[in-house]
């Protein structure tokens, strides 16, 4: 069934005439007429009679519009779902408790207007997220593909913020009373990052960091979330690990575990955003002018040599 076609019968039945239903649509009266006439064929019944004053409804047509109203109600539902000027802004972070789902929650409670989607695709490889935002799954997504060259045409990639690390420990660490330490001072110490995945954008920051610094990183063991890693830190003399310094992290008063900021050079993982080159989702204009409102990083700062530079 032609959906336009019940849109204008809808019309036409409300206003008591083609010309103005016409109008109102934006199209010829005759092609009013005409999609009318196809839905008469197709339902095999007469919907309007026509008067003098216009059009009026038969007893079958009477009988159709309260199910026509509900069929032409739908479709706009489902037109506005998809439309990117109506639907909600989705957007693509690597955890409810990472850096970027903090940064969206800050840019939320300053437009709460804004009618957001937070959502986590949980996919390592950042050429899959890059097929989400091709795909129309996600509007975009707070990946970064460490090679550009790989990116496709249709997509670009920007740069979102910097993420200044920290080292988090447990109250019998040596390095617990700390107030800041630089990266020399990591070297002899073992710093435990579960769940670093190949191919994933995490494990060339890593590799580099290791390489530029001579940080001892351990990936070894399965990741068993959040809460067992700051169990065992807790419970640990000699265990370390990085974590972003606005990423969220809780645990029980009696844990007494310690983050301390890296500087000289300050430590910082580089954050992107992926979102398509033609026809962005209109929210996203607000999202990206918030990040740009971020603090910089400090004068002595690193970061690996794949980062995007910030505009």
């Amino acid at each position: 069934m032609d959906t336009e076609g019940v849109r204008s019968f809808v019309r036409a039945a409300e206003l008591g005439q083609l010309r103005h239903a016409a109008d109102e649509l934006g199209v010829t009266q005759q092609a009013v007429s005409k999609r009318i006439a196809a839905l008469e064929r197709d339902l095999g019944v007469r919907l309007f009679t026509r008067t003098a004053k216009g059009v009026e409804l038969t007893l079958d047509g009477q009988a159709f519009l309260a199910h026509a109203r509900v069929v032409v109600a739908g479709v706009d539902r489902a037109v506005a779902a998809i439309s990117p000027g109506s639907r909600a802004l989705r957007i693509d972070v690597l955890g409810l408790r990472s850096a970027q789902a903090v940064v969206l929650h800050d840019f939320w409670r300053a437009h709460p207007e804004t009618a957001l989607d937070v959502v986590t695709l949980r996919v390592d490889d950042p050429h899959a997220a890059v097929a989400a935002v091709r795909a129309g799954e996600v509007d975009a997504s707070f990946r970064s593909v460490t090679d550009p060259a790989t990116l496709p045409r249709d997509v670009r990639m920007i740069h979102a913020f910097d993420s200044p690390l920290e080292l988090l420990v447990g109250p019998r660490h040596p390095l617990a009373s700390a107030r800041t330490l630089t990266p020399v001072q990591l070297r002899r110490h073992r710093i435990w990052v579960p769940g670093i995945a190949p191919r994933s954008e995490w494990a060339d920051f890593y590799d580099q960091l290791v390489t530029d610094f001579d940080l001892r990183v351990d990936a070894a063991g399965p990741h068993f979330g959040d809460e067992v890693l700051l169990d065992v830190l807790a419970d640990s003399a000699d265990v370390a690990t990085l974590v972003g310094s606005r990423d969220r992290y809780l645990w029980p008063t009696s844990h007494d575990l310690r983050r301390i900021p890296i500087v000289e050079p300050t430590l910082a993982y580089p954050l992107s955003l992926v979102l398509p080159r033609a026809n962005p989702h209109p929210g996203l204009r607000a999202v990206i002018a918030h990040l740009r409102t971020l603090p910089p990083l400090p004068a002595t700062a690193w970061r690996p040599t794949w980062a995007v530079t910030p505009a």
